[in-house]
C-alpha cells in the first residue's frame, strides 16, 4: 500500500500507530512560549527550576502541538482525513522538559460510518505520549473524520462536503 492513502476501512479498533520519537529542544520551548504562552517557566530555565515544573518546561499547548505533529507524521497525512470535530480529552500529566524525548502511540478505539455524511466515517483515537523514562506525559482522545475507500452506493464523494 505504498502510495495509496489510508481510508476509513484501514482504521479498525485496536490498530496502533507509533508516534515519535521527538526530542524536545530548549530553543523550541522558548520560541513556542514567546509566541503563544509567555509564562516564565516556559521562557527561562531558572524560572522553570524555581517553579513546580522543575526546569524549562514546554507549555501544555506546545505538548499538544508536538502530539499533533507526531500524529501527522505517523498517519494523518497518509490518510483521507477531513478534519476533526473536536477533542474529548487532553491531559498533561507530567511536565515536558527541555532535553526530554517524547514517543508513544495512537490507538483506534472505535470506528463508525457517519449517517449525516455518506462515504465518510468517524474514527476515535486515544493518544499516549511518554518521556524517555517511560512516564506518561500526555493523554488525549479525539475523533477524526476519514473518507471511505468504498463509499456506499449513491454517496456524493466530491471534494466539497455537504452543508
Amino acid at each position: 500500500m505504498s502510495a495509496e492513502k489510508l481510508s476509513f476501512e484501514d482504521f479498525e479498533p485496536g490498530r496502533r500507530f507509533a508516534l515519535g520519537p521527538k526530542p524536545v529542544l530548549a530553543e523550541e520551548i522558548i520560541e513556542f512560549a514567546q509566541e503563544f504562552d509567555p509564562q516564565p517557566m516556559h521562557l527561562d530555565e531558572s524560572a522553570g527550576r524555581a517553579s513546580i515544573l522543575g526546569g524549562l518546561a514546554a507549555s501544555g499547548w506546545h505538548t499538544s502541538a508536538m502530539l499533533m505533529r507526531m500524529m501527522a507524521d505517523s498517519y494523518i497525512v497518509r490518510a483521507l482525513c477531513e478534519g476533526a470535530p473536536g477533542i474529548d480529552l487532553m491531559e498533561w500529566r507530567k511536565p515536558v522538559l527541555a532535553g526530554d524525548t517524547l514517543q508513544g502511540h495512537s490507538t483506534v478505539l472505535e470506528a463508525r460510518q457517519m449517517r449525516s455524511r455518506p462515504g465518510m466515517g468517524i474514527v476515535k483515537f486515544r493518544h499516549a505520549l511518554e518521556n524517555q523514562r517511560g512516564e506518561v506525559v500526555c493523554l488525549s482522545e479525539n475523533s477524526v473524520m476519514i473518507r471511505m475507500r468504498l463509499p456506499p452506493e449513491g454517496a456524493n464523494m466530491s471534494s466539497e462536503l455537504p452543508a
